[in-house]
Protein backbone atom coordinates (compact mmCIF):
# COMPACT_ATOMS: atom_id res chain seq x y z
CA UNK A 1 0.00 0.00 0.00
CA UNK A 2 2.89 2.00 0.55
CA UNK A 3 3.51 2.59 -3.41
CA UNK A 4 -0.33 4.34 -3.16
CA UNK A 5 -0.59 6.71 -0.35
CA UNK A 6 2.41 9.72 -0.07
CA UNK A 7 5.44 9.68 1.87
CA UNK A 8 4.25 13.33 3.35
CA UNK A 9 2.67 12.24 6.49
CA UNK A 10 0.33 15.31 6.27
CA UNK A 11 -0.91 14.00 2.31
CA UNK A 12 -1.19 10.04 3.57
CA UNK A 13 -3.42 11.03 5.99
CA UNK A 14 -5.39 13.36 3.73
CA UNK A 15 -5.73 10.59 1.15
CA UNK A 16 -6.81 7.67 3.69
CA UNK A 17 -9.93 9.93 5.07
CA UNK A 18 -11.15 11.53 1.45
CA UNK A 19 -11.27 7.57 0.36
CA UNK A 20 -13.11 6.73 3.51
CA UNK A 21 -15.56 9.68 3.86
CA UNK A 22 -16.44 8.72 0.27
CA UNK A 23 -19.14 6.08 0.61
CA UNK A 24 -20.68 8.46 3.52
CA UNK A 25 -21.63 11.45 0.46
CA UNK A 26 -22.60 7.98 -2.05
CA UNK A 27 -25.21 6.84 0.93
CA UNK A 28 -26.49 10.07 1.20
CA UNK A 29 -27.45 11.03 -2.50
CA UNK A 30 -27.84 7.57 -2.92
CA UNK A 31 -30.93 8.06 -0.20
CA UNK A 32 -31.84 11.68 -1.85
CA UNK A 33 -31.89 10.07 -5.19
CA UNK A 34 -33.85 6.84 -4.75
CA UNK A 35 -36.69 8.84 -2.13
CA UNK A 36 -37.23 11.26 -4.71
CA UNK A 37 -36.66 14.18 -2.64
CA UNK A 38 -34.88 15.95 -5.90
CA UNK A 39 -38.38 16.12 -7.44
CA UNK A 40 -40.28 17.29 -4.10
CA UNK A 41 -38.51 19.36 -1.96
CA UNK A 42 -37.61 23.12 -1.76
CA UNK A 43 -34.54 25.09 -1.93
CA UNK A 44 -34.16 25.20 1.48
CA UNK A 45 -34.37 21.20 2.48
CA UNK A 46 -32.28 20.09 -0.43
CA UNK A 47 -29.72 22.61 0.20
CA UNK A 48 -29.48 21.90 4.08
CA UNK A 49 -29.35 17.76 2.85
CA UNK A 50 -25.99 18.75 0.63
CA UNK A 51 -24.78 20.91 3.02
CA UNK A 52 -25.12 18.03 5.44
CA UNK A 53 -24.00 15.55 3.27
CA UNK A 54 -20.87 18.14 2.23
CA UNK A 55 -20.17 18.77 6.33
CA UNK A 56 -18.03 15.56 7.40
CA UNK A 57 -15.06 16.75 4.59
CA UNK A 58 -14.60 20.11 6.94
CA UNK A 59 -16.11 18.95 10.26
CA UNK A 60 -14.68 15.76 10.83
CA UNK A 61 -10.77 16.26 10.36
CA UNK A 62 -10.74 19.53 11.99
CA UNK A 63 -12.20 17.42 15.66
CA UNK A 64 -9.94 14.57 14.65
CA UNK A 65 -6.48 15.48 13.27
CA UNK A 66 -4.10 17.98 15.21
CA UNK A 67 -1.14 18.54 13.49
CA UNK A 68 0.39 20.72 15.25
CA UNK A 69 3.24 18.01 16.88
CA UNK A 70 4.27 17.92 13.13
CA UNK A 71 4.52 22.04 12.62
CA UNK A 72 1.21 22.01 10.94
CA UNK A 73 -1.76 24.39 12.42
CA UNK A 74 -5.20 23.32 10.42
CA UNK A 75 -4.62 25.97 7.76
CA UNK A 76 -1.56 23.77 6.43
CA UNK A 77 -2.99 20.94 6.80
CA UNK A 78 -3.08 18.54 3.21
CA UNK A 79 -7.14 17.45 4.47
CA UNK A 80 -7.81 21.37 4.43
CA UNK A 81 -5.92 22.66 1.26
CA UNK A 82 -7.26 19.90 -0.44
CA UNK A 83 -10.58 20.88 0.46
CA UNK A 84 -9.68 24.66 -0.33
CA UNK A 85 -8.85 23.70 -3.97
CA UNK A 86 -11.51 21.00 -4.36
CA UNK A 87 -13.94 23.86 -2.82
CA UNK A 88 -12.59 26.56 -5.73
CA UNK A 89 -12.48 23.91 -8.68
CA UNK A 90 -15.71 22.96 -8.22
CA UNK A 91 -17.09 26.20 -7.58
CA UNK A 92 -16.01 27.90 -11.36
CA UNK A 93 -17.00 24.93 -12.83
CA UNK A 94 -20.46 25.15 -11.62
CA UNK A 95 -20.58 28.54 -12.15
CA UNK A 96 -19.37 28.86 -15.93
CA UNK A 97 -18.55 25.07 -16.81
CA UNK A 98 -22.28 24.53 -16.05
CA UNK A 99 -23.05 27.05 -19.31
CA UNK A 100 -21.12 24.78 -21.83
CA UNK A 101 -22.76 21.49 -20.67
CA UNK A 102 -26.49 22.99 -21.00
CA UNK A 103 -25.34 24.43 -24.55
CA UNK A 104 -22.80 22.15 -25.86
CA UNK A 105 -23.66 18.50 -24.24
CA UNK A 106 -27.76 18.49 -23.83
CA UNK A 107 -27.42 18.58 -20.30
CA UNK A 108 -30.87 19.18 -18.56
CA UNK A 109 -31.70 20.13 -15.00
CA UNK A 110 -35.15 20.18 -14.20
CA UNK A 111 -35.88 21.32 -10.82
CA UNK A 112 -38.67 24.10 -11.11
CA UNK A 113 -39.71 23.93 -7.61
CA UNK A 114 -35.63 25.19 -7.10
CA UNK A 115 -35.76 29.17 -6.91
CA UNK A 116 -32.36 29.59 -5.36
CA UNK A 117 -29.81 29.85 -8.63
CA UNK A 118 -26.48 30.97 -9.15
CA UNK A 119 -24.22 30.93 -12.59
CA UNK A 120 -23.15 32.79 -15.14
CA UNK A 121 -24.84 36.03 -16.18
CA UNK A 122 -23.46 36.63 -19.76
CA UNK A 123 -21.87 32.57 -20.53
CA UNK A 124 -24.02 30.85 -22.44
CA UNK A 125 -27.71 30.87 -23.96
CA UNK A 126 -29.22 31.28 -20.61
CA UNK A 127 -32.07 28.63 -21.27
CA UNK A 128 -30.78 27.13 -18.40
CA UNK A 129 -29.66 27.97 -15.09
CA UNK A 130 -27.88 26.29 -12.09
CA UNK A 131 -29.63 25.55 -8.65
CA UNK A 132 -27.47 26.51 -5.90
CA UNK A 133 -27.41 22.37 -4.55
CA UNK A 134 -25.17 22.05 -7.44
CA UNK A 135 -22.23 23.56 -5.93
CA UNK A 136 -21.38 21.40 -2.64
CA UNK A 137 -22.63 18.34 -4.89
CA UNK A 138 -20.05 18.94 -7.22
CA UNK A 139 -17.47 19.57 -4.40
CA UNK A 140 -18.13 16.59 -2.63
CA UNK A 141 -17.90 14.63 -6.08
CA UNK A 142 -14.76 16.02 -6.94
CA UNK A 143 -12.94 15.39 -3.68
CA UNK A 144 -13.73 11.68 -4.88
CA UNK A 145 -12.45 11.92 -8.28
CA UNK A 146 -9.37 14.21 -7.57
CA UNK A 147 -8.41 11.45 -4.86
CA UNK A 148 -8.55 8.64 -6.39
CA UNK A 149 -6.63 10.28 -9.43
CA UNK A 150 -4.19 11.30 -7.57
CA UNK A 151 -3.33 7.81 -6.19
CA UNK A 152 -3.47 6.27 -9.37
CA UNK A 153 -0.87 8.69 -11.01
CA UNK A 154 1.09 8.46 -7.78
CA UNK A 155 0.83 4.52 -8.47
CA UNK A 156 2.23 5.11 -12.20
CA UNK A 157 4.81 7.49 -11.20
CA UNK A 158 6.65 4.72 -9.03
CA UNK A 159 5.78 2.09 -11.41
CA UNK A 160 8.80 0.63 -14.44
CA UNK A 161 6.45 2.94 -16.75
CA UNK A 162 6.30 5.82 -14.81
CA UNK A 163 9.77 5.97 -15.75
CA UNK A 164 9.28 7.47 -19.48
CA UNK A 165 7.71 10.26 -20.04
CA UNK A 166 5.04 9.35 -22.46
CA UNK A 167 3.02 7.52 -20.65
CA UNK A 168 1.76 10.43 -18.22
CA UNK A 169 -0.67 12.12 -20.77
CA UNK A 170 -2.11 8.85 -21.90
CA UNK A 171 -2.35 8.17 -18.08
CA UNK A 172 -4.31 10.87 -17.34
CA UNK A 173 -6.72 10.69 -20.13
CA UNK A 174 -7.41 7.45 -19.54
CA UNK A 175 -7.94 8.50 -15.56
CA UNK A 176 -10.09 11.68 -16.99
CA UNK A 177 -12.09 9.95 -19.01
CA UNK A 178 -13.01 7.22 -16.90
CA UNK A 179 -14.18 9.64 -14.17
CA UNK A 180 -15.90 11.62 -16.50
CA UNK A 181 -17.80 8.53 -18.17
CA UNK A 182 -18.52 7.00 -14.60
CA UNK A 183 -19.99 9.95 -13.40
CA UNK A 184 -22.17 10.86 -16.62
CA UNK A 185 -23.68 6.63 -16.13
CA UNK A 186 -24.15 6.90 -12.95
CA UNK A 187 -25.93 10.40 -12.66
CA UNK A 188 -28.40 9.21 -15.38
CA UNK A 189 -29.90 6.38 -13.89
CA UNK A 190 -34.12 6.07 -14.29
CA UNK A 191 -34.29 7.28 -10.48
CA UNK A 192 -33.14 10.77 -11.45
CA UNK A 193 -34.15 11.09 -14.87
CA UNK A 194 -36.72 13.33 -14.70
CA UNK A 195 -34.22 15.95 -12.32
CA UNK A 196 -31.78 15.34 -14.46
CA UNK A 197 -30.42 13.53 -18.15
CA UNK A 198 -28.96 14.40 -21.86
CA UNK A 199 -30.85 15.44 -25.09
CA UNK A 200 -28.82 12.15 -26.33
CA UNK A 201 -27.26 10.00 -23.85
CA UNK A 202 -25.31 7.50 -26.20
CA UNK A 203 -23.62 10.31 -27.31
CA UNK A 204 -22.72 12.09 -24.10
CA UNK A 205 -21.53 8.84 -22.52
CA UNK A 206 -19.39 8.24 -26.16
CA UNK A 207 -17.89 11.55 -27.24
CA UNK A 208 -19.43 14.18 -24.48
CA UNK A 209 -17.21 12.38 -21.73
CA UNK A 210 -14.63 13.14 -23.31
CA UNK A 211 -15.51 16.46 -23.07
CA UNK A 212 -15.93 16.46 -19.64
CA UNK A 213 -12.81 14.99 -19.38
CA UNK A 214 -10.99 18.26 -20.06
CA UNK A 215 -11.66 19.43 -16.83
CA UNK A 216 -9.76 16.42 -15.54
CA UNK A 217 -6.83 16.71 -17.63
CA UNK A 218 -6.03 20.00 -16.47
CA UNK A 219 -7.12 19.66 -12.50
CA UNK A 220 -5.55 15.62 -11.86
CA UNK A 221 -1.75 16.74 -12.82
CA UNK A 222 -2.16 20.13 -11.39
CA UNK A 223 -3.74 19.09 -8.08
CA UNK A 224 -1.01 15.72 -7.99
CA UNK A 225 1.47 18.46 -7.40
CA UNK A 226 0.02 19.63 -3.63
CA UNK A 227 2.11 18.48 -0.94
CA UNK A 228 3.61 15.66 -2.60
CA UNK A 229 7.29 16.27 -1.94
CA UNK A 230 7.99 14.40 1.69
CA UNK A 231 8.14 17.84 3.13
CA UNK A 232 6.24 20.19 0.83
CA UNK A 233 4.13 22.33 2.43
CA UNK A 234 2.09 24.36 0.33
CA UNK A 235 0.78 28.05 1.57
CA UNK A 236 -2.99 28.26 1.54
CA UNK A 237 -2.07 31.80 -1.05
CA UNK A 238 -0.69 29.40 -3.48
CA UNK A 239 -3.32 26.64 -2.78
CA UNK A 240 -6.08 29.03 -4.08
CA UNK A 241 -4.00 30.49 -6.96
CA UNK A 242 -3.06 27.08 -8.57
CA UNK A 243 -6.51 26.26 -8.27
CA UNK A 244 -7.98 29.22 -9.95
CA UNK A 245 -5.47 29.17 -12.58
CA UNK A 246 -6.32 25.50 -13.75
CA UNK A 247 -10.22 26.84 -13.67
CA UNK A 248 -8.72 29.31 -16.31
CA UNK A 249 -7.31 26.83 -18.61
CA UNK A 250 -10.32 24.14 -18.17
CA UNK A 251 -12.35 27.50 -19.92
CA UNK A 252 -9.62 27.45 -22.29
CA UNK A 253 -10.10 24.05 -22.98
CA UNK A 254 -13.88 23.69 -23.07
CA UNK A 255 -13.95 27.25 -25.70
CA UNK A 256 -11.40 25.90 -28.09
CA UNK A 257 -13.41 22.36 -27.99
CA UNK A 258 -16.69 24.17 -28.95
CA UNK A 259 -15.14 26.04 -31.24
CA UNK A 260 -13.27 23.39 -33.29
CA UNK A 261 -16.02 20.75 -32.39
CA UNK A 262 -19.48 22.25 -31.79
CA UNK A 263 -22.68 20.67 -29.97
CA UNK A 264 -22.68 17.27 -29.46
CA UNK A 265 -26.46 16.63 -29.42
Amino acid sequence: MMAWFSDNPSKAWGEKFFLAYTPLWMAGMAALMFSGAGGSWGDLGLNLAMLAIAAPALVVPALVRDERDIGRPWTRTYWFKFNLWVAVFSASGSYFGSEYFFDVLGMVYNYPQLEWRFDSTLLGSGEQSVPTIMYPSAYFYFLTYHTGAVLLLRRLARSPIGRWRWAWPPAVFACAYFFAWAETYAMTSGSIAEQFHYKDLSRMLEWGSAYYAAYFVVSFPMIYRLDEGKDENWSVGRTVTEALAASVLVLFLLDLMTRYVGTLY
